[in-house]
């Protein structure tokens, strides 16, 4: 393990792209996607049913053409996945998931991921594999609140917010993952930057 990768360089995005539909979009269908389940009978309602249900939604209102919806429906689901695997795995919340101080995020966006993610942790088993082997993410991509790690050097970049993931500010990389579980860090963001400043298109494929 590189130097970088025992100490990260910390980075926080702060504000979501209000030019970027996309980002807004990200939001709303997770809103939706809450509300669903709320609404449902079932006591482990499906994931990805219920993103499919707003994703049509959202594309029979005019809200998204079908390859947005498509390419959210996938950003929220590789997120939610990967909150509901370490729920799974350490079997403890997301405070230490998202590692960093949670006054940041945005109170409705902190309910409606944390309240997704529990209930999609439901699925237990299922679910805990496929967040191992859905947890790559690249610059250009849509992600909600959480860290990422770079896969070249280690730095950790903190998202309060909705936004498109940049490429690192250290060394420019374009691949990151979660944290593992159990590798935490209490240290606080050492500096900010600003949502999607770095980021180039949408490179690579979600999950």
């Amino acid at each position: 393990m590189s130097e970088s990768e025992n100490k990260p360089d910390n980075k926080t995005h702060h504000a979501a792209d209000a030019s970027d539909p996309l980002v807004g979009a990200y939001e709303e269908m997770l809103r939706r996607t809450r509300e669903g389940i709320a609404q449902t009978q079932e006591s482990a309602p499906k994931l990805r049913h219920m993103l499919e249900s707003v994703r049509d939604s959202m594309v029979e209102l005019g809200e998204l053409t079908r390859e947005e919806a498509q390419k959210i429906t996938e950003y929220v689901e590789r997120d939610i996945e990967d909150a509901a695997g370490y729920i799974v795995d350490t079997g403890e919340d997301l405070r230490n998931w998202w590692r960093f101080d949670l006054e940041l995020i945005e109170q409705r966006m902190l309910d409606a991921f944390t309240s997704v993610a529990d209930v999609t942790s439901l699925e237990l088993g299922q679910w805990a594999e496929r967040a191992r082997r859905a947890s790559l993410y690249q610059a250009g991509q849509i992600t909600g609140p959480g860290t990422l790690v770079c896969d070249r050097c280690g730095a950790e970049t903190h998202f309060t917010r909705t936004g498109r993931i940049p490429a690192c500010a250290d060394c420019r990389g374009l691949a990151f993952t979660r944290p593992a579980a159990g590798n935490r860090t209490d240290a606080p963001a050492a500096s900010s930057t600003d949502a999607g400043s770095s980021a180039g298109g949408d490179s690579g494929k979600a999950g």
